[in-house]
């Protein structure tokens, strides 16, 4: 019997109709495996995966890999969205035990839970084959099966943490901006060779550094990105990554982590610039956000397909987003057809003649640009979209509702903003009311919580996003918000050497316990909570918060000199933490003109990690204690370390201020 149709995950829900007999991931599960005397056959994935979907098509939907399967395993299929503990554990281990990793990610496993084969994708042959020798394995060598289980599990909790350090100097952070030099692309941009992720975190930290070598590396990637293919030139909005060195070939999937974490970036990239290339890109990538992503209970959606159906009724990757020629004169008319094929570069980098649109430099008739874009996009509408997995993940909401309230207040638009503030209030009412104070649900769906427990980015991004969101709004509840999140990061995720684990002390027992220091495809837990602590710190004054950032930086140093493109979040937030940062006190009525511009300034400062307290009164927050209007008139306060300058009113000096 397939488990899978009361599932919250659309992931799992894509397999409810396998004639597998899927379990979702529990202790029935086990207790079935023991009751049975068969192993544990745990495959993971996500929705977005292209070769996820390739091997559901091939071994999953087929009733003899099915049959085979169900006779011989107990089958646990996992959404690592859902269950990142599951996914970090299991791939530590596919990786120790076959040097590479990646999804769908399968497992074989005692009826304990501990690995004893692991792999990837298989054809179907193979794995039919694989299926039959673990089995006959487990019969006939069960002991040494057993054996390599143990040892497995063994090996994996004896591996020593990664050496903690002090937090990183200015000399680190140098020598932090160099290691990047030594894999950057100057030509291409980014860093290494294909396939190319965008490297948000680490650009984050080159903006935020700011000297001419960090600030060269940053505008090439970042231009070179928003120019090529791994960029909707029509929709807005970026893949996942390029599986080439120049940005032109996308894996057609769009996450919301990706999106949330560029949009920031390219916000930034404006702030510090003035680039109206960077405008435009952040402005369509959040319109993009709220266009496609936003589900109708305010939250943002995990992530849109690589894959989709053609109009010919052909099933494949990219579909929806590649072009012909003869398909633009088709949308367009032969003049601009002709003219759009130039633009955008469609000369047959894809498959089948199709080729991805690039915009490798702006034409000289921007209106004609804008008209032919408008037309391709309807036209593209008109195509059968891409699936979309619409959980809420609240780690992912977290950096969306960021993103958006920064953007929303550096480009005067007022429906950003109240985009973050509906999705936090979706998190606040449903993820966290749902647990109990200070206590956070990973994933919800169709105003559904999940059951499962958030994991230390969870708190930590949301507790990120209710800081920037109370920066923009002067609205204390995201303070209060993130202040219940930070006393359970410190409570329940503490490791014994100053770092953080990603899940909490009263969580899940797995054979391990996950805890890895370095970002991936979003910052990691511990550098996320690092920079949140070190936020809440300079909004109220706390040491605790602050020696705890500290403690979690640590590791920082270690990685800088070699590994710096795996600690851009930690880098990024080191720059605050040897700023001060920067605190802001802007103290007048928030509908006041003078207020308004008083906290414009102060929002388009790019000094690293500045915090902004606004408002008339204190209401909690330490910022805006004892600090008043001056004759009348709002002012703001500049401090680090809640020691502050003479107040100013006006944005100049405020300006100065800042800049001084």
């Amino acid at each position: 019997m397939n488990r899978l149709k009361d599932a919250t995950s659309p992931y799992l829900l894509q397999h409810a109709g396998n004639p597998v007999d899927w379990h979702a991931w529990g202790e029935e599960a086990f207790e079935e495996a023991r009751r049975r005397d068969v192993p544990l056959l745990i495959s993971v994935g996500y929705s977005a995966c292209h070769w996820c979907h390739v091997m559901a098509h091939e071994s999953f939907e087929d009733e003899a890999t099915a049959q085979l399967m169900n006779e011989l395993f107990v089958n646990v299929k996992v959404d690592r969205e859902e269950r990142p503990d599951v996914d970090a554990v299991y791939m530590s281990a596919t990786q120790a035990m076959t040097g590479q990793g990646g999804w769908p990610m399968t497992v074989f496993a005692t009826p304990d839970g501990h690995p004893f084969y692991t792999g990837t994708y298989f054809p179907r042959a193979h794995f039919q084959r694989l299926l039959a020798g673990v089995s006959q394995a487990w019969r006939d060598d069960r002991e040494a099966v057993v054996a390599q289980g143990a040892t497995v599990v063994g090996t994996l909790n004896e591996r020593a943490a990664m050496p903690s350090g002090p937090l990183p100097d200015a000399e680190t952070l140098e020598l932090a901006v160099r290691s990047l030099a030594g894999t950057f692309d100057e030509r291409r941009g980014g860093f290494g060779g294909a396939p190319k992720f965008p490297p948000s975190m680490v650009l984050e930290f080159l903006l935020r550094h700011g000297t001419p070598e960090a600030l060269a590396m940053a505008d090439r990637t970042l231009e070179a990105m928003a120019r090529g293919g791994i960029y909707d030139q029509l929709g807005g909005g970026f893949a996942r990554y390029s599986v080439d060195a120049d940005w032109i070939v996308p894996h057609f999937e769009k996450m919301l982590y990706d999106n949330a974490l560029l949009l920031r970036v390219y916000a930034h990239w404006w702030r510090s610039t003035g680039s109206p290339l960077a405008r435009r890109v952040a402005l369509e990538t959040a319109d993009w956000l709220l266009r496609e992503m936003r589900t109708p209970e305010g939250g943002f959606a995990s992530a849109l397909d690589a894959d989709s159906e053609g109009l010919d009724g052909t099933h494949g990757e990219g579909l929806f987003y590649v072009w012909t020629p003869e398909q633009l004169r088709e949308a367009l008319g032969e003049d601009d057809g002709a003219w759009a094929a130039s633009v955008f570069e469609v000369t047959g980098t894809f498959e089948h003649g199709t080729s991805v649109l690039q915009l490798l430099e702006d034409p000289a008739d921007r209106d004609r640009l804008e008209r032919v874009r408008t037309a391709l996009l309807a036209a593209r509408d008109r195509r059968h979209r891409p699936g979309r997995d619409d959980k809420i993940v609240a780690a992912w909401n977290g950096l969306a509702i960021a993103a958006l309230a920064e953007a929303g207040a550096l480009f005067d638009r007022p429906d950003l903003v109240d985009a973050a503030r509906v999705a936090a209030a979706l998190l606040d009412d449903l993820h966290t009311g749902a647990r109990g104070p200070a206590r956070l649900l990973r994933t919800s769906r169709d105003g559904r919580a999940g059951a499962h427990a958030g994991v230390l980015e969870d708190y930590a991004n949301v507790a990120e996003g209710f800081l920037a969101l109370y920066g923009v709004t002067g609205e204390t509840r995201w303070f209060r918000g993130a202040q219940d999140l930070l006393e359970t990061v410190l409570t329940r995720f503490p490791d014994d050497a100053g770092g953080f684990y990603d899940v909490p002390d009263d969580g899940e027992r797995l054979f391990q316990r996950p805890q890895d220091p370095t970002d991936n495809a979003t910052p990691s837990g511990q550098f996320a909570a690092a920079g949140a602590l070190l936020s809440y710190a300079a909004l109220t004054g706390s040491a605790r918060h602050r020696e705890a950032a500290e403690g979690a930086l640590g590791t920082v140093t270690t990685l800088a000199r070699q590994y710096a493109r795996f600690a851009g979040w930690g880098l990024a937030v080191a720059e605050a933490a040897l700023r001060g940062p920067v605190e802001v006190a802007i103290v007048g009525p928030p509908a006041d003109p003078r207020t308004l511009a008083l906290h414009r300034a102060a929002l388009m400062s790019g000094t690293p990690g500045l915090v902004i307290a606004l408002g008339t009164e204190p209401d909690g927050v330490p910022l805006l204690e004892g600090r008043g209007m001056i004759d009348g008139q709002p002012a703001a306060y500049v401090c680090r370390r809640f020691t502050c300058r003479a107040p100013v009113t006006t944005p100049a000096d405020l300006r100065a201020e800042l800049t001084a």
